[in-house]
């Protein structure tokens, strides 16, 4: 069984891009344009973030990511 050591700490929306710091202090960013759910999205949707063990979901955009595509490169659909 795989399991994922590192958890994400803390999400936001910053200028055109998600910013995800890792409790391990590392930070994965990437641009919301890689995604196109995430494309459509108001600046206040792409700030409202919940943090899971396994992901991010954005509620008022239907959208979740696994932390594990994210350490990937894989930001979404294409």
């Amino acid at each position: 069984m795989n399991t994922l050591l590192d958890t994400a700490k803390a999400a936001r929306y910053d200028d055109g891009h998600i910013l995800i710091e890792m409790r391990s202090g590392v930070e994965i960013r990437f641009p919301v344009q890689g995604n196109p759910r995430l494309a459509k999205g108001t600046p206040a949707q792409l700030n409202r973030i919940e943090l899971s063990p396994f992901g991010l979901h954005w509620p008022d955009l239907n959208e979740d990511l696994s932390l594990r595509g994210l350490m990937e490169g894989n930001y979404g659909q294409k």
